[in-house]
């Protein structure tokens, strides 16, 4: 079992949220991974396995214009797609995967370029969940390796990328009780 997959189902289920994921290279490695945790369910809504192109745009609303000029192998399609996860899936966290995993190159990109992002829900002052994408997170990948490598380094690199996130915003609302237990100093 993937300590990273638990530690972020754990972080998530303590803070009541919940993440989706939407994949393409990884073809479903990220949710299987997920889900090989026991208790998954408190925590994960599901997945989009989104490998053709044109499902990116239909069932992610990734913007056919970008896929258009872009390609599937794009930082902005990898923040789309993890805001459209989150949203289509209704989730606080959105995860995706993009890449080339070979063994050929994809729109001019060569073999173990990848991009994963994370996409968070921002609530306004009203309450009001934001539908907009590009909210999250996105970094890109020189992977080397054959085709399961690159594909394996993708999910852990996706899922240590939400834990940093969700470590990062538990280290922010540790520091801000403390300030506000103290103070305000």
């Amino acid at each position: 079992m993937n300590s990273t997959a638990a530690d972020v189902l754990r972080l998530l289920t303590v803070r009541g949220e919940t993440v989706a994921v939407a994949e393409s290279l990884t073809g479903g490695l990220v949710a299987a991974e997920l889900t090989a945790v026991p208790g998954a369910s408190k925590a994960f809504r599901g997945s989009v396995t989104a490998y053709a192109t044109e499902l990116k745009q239909r069932l992610l609303g990734v913007d056919a214009d970008l896929l258009e000029t872009r390609g599937a192998v794009d930082a902005q399609v990898a923040g789309q797609m993890a805001a459209g996860a989150r949203r289509v899936l209704g989730a606080d966290w959105g995860l995706a995967t993009t890449g080339v995993a070979g063994p050929d190159p994809q729109d001019g990109h060569p073999v173990g370029t990848v991009f994963v992002a994370v996409d968070r829900a921002t609530v306004d002052a009203f309450g009001s969940v934001s539908d907009s994408a590009g909210g999250g997170k996105v970094l890109a990948l020189r992977l080397n390796g054959g085709r399961e490598e690159i594909r394996m380094e993708s999910v852990r690199s996706v899922l240590a990328l939400l834990l940093e996130q969700l470590a990062g915003e538990q280290t922010g609302n540790e520091r801000a009780q403390d300030t506000e237990q103290n103070g305000g100093f």
